[in-house]
């Protein structure tokens, strides 16, 4: 994986948040948090809006089940975050939707299962032939 600039928040830091991205900078990323602790609807919101202007290349957001963050950066326009449970998920979240930010429930998601899903995120690009559908979405000819 080359070097990412990534965005990432969480409403609350955990043990799991803290090794995530432990092990993002290990991979040898750049991880800036621009925010931690306040609340969801804020946390996806200035992840979403940091991946939008470009000062991230993706952004990973977290909260207890993953869907308020998911919802919020989503709002941003030129985000497309997705909810991911799993490593397939996330990968097929890169390759087919173009997704730019990843969202991880911290409720059920284990430190293994969300370095799974971190590797498969930022190791996948989008497919190209996937291009105008994912343009259908932000709001381009169907």
């Amino acid at each position: 994986m080359p070097d990412v600039r990534v965005a990432f928040g969480s409403d609350e830091e955990t043990p799991v948040t803290t090794a995530w991205v432990g092990h993002l900078r290990a991979c040898g990323h750049t991880v800036t948090f621009p925010v931690a602790g306040a609340e969801w609807p804020e946390v996806g919101r200035v992840v979403g809006e940091a991946v939008a202007r470009g000062d991230a290349d993706l952004g990973v957001v977290c909260c207890w089940t993953g869907t308020g963050v998911s919802i919020a950066a989503n709002k941003v326009p030129g985000v497309r975050a997705a909810l991911c449970a799993d490593s397939a998920t996330a990968a097929g979240a890169r390759r087919w939707n173009d997704a730019n930010v990843v969202a991880i429930g911290l409720r059920l998601t284990t430190d293994a299962v969300g370095r799974e899903i971190l590797d498969a995120f930022l190791a996948g690009a989008a497919d190209a032939g996937e291009a105008a559908t994912v343009g259908r979405v932000e709001g381009g000819a169907s």
